[in-house]
């Protein structure tokens, strides 16, 4: 089953997201802060990063910069996860090293097929 590491400090969104992904057969890692976020990620092989951008300690945009610029990191797939989309907000994260973008409240099924895309299955 692929690994999901959902980075979130949200406790709602958090537990709705987790239930709804272990649900459908996906292993779960969460960190609660970006660089719990990090660290798990260059620590661990997540098959997909679930990123809230929004984060305490450090935010999803350095997040996913430094994960990236690991060579442990650079091949993770990561998907930004925003409740304040504004316009340019897909640009930013792109830069910063994420592979897609998807908006809260979260879509299941569409966020369901950019997991799909970008890790098979």
């Amino acid at each position: 089953m692929p690994l999901i590491l959902l980075v979130e400090d949200n406790e709602m969104n958090r537990d709705m997201l987790s239930r709804r992904l272990l649900k459908r057969g996906f292993e779960l890692q969460i960190a609660v802060n970006g660089q719990e976020g990090v660290d798990m990620a260059l620590s661990g092989s997540p098959d997909l990063i679930l990123l809230d951008m929004s984060l305490p300690i450090i935010d999803g945009w350095e997040a996913a910069r430094q994960i990236k610029a690991d060579p442990k990191g650079k091949a993770i797939p990561i998907i930004a996860l925003t409740a304040h989309a504004m316009a340019g907000d897909r640009e930013k994260a792109m830069a910063a090293g994420c592979d897609d973008y998807d908006t809260k409240p979260v879509d299941l099924a569409r966020l369901l097929e950019k997991i799909s895309a970008l890790i098979g299955g």
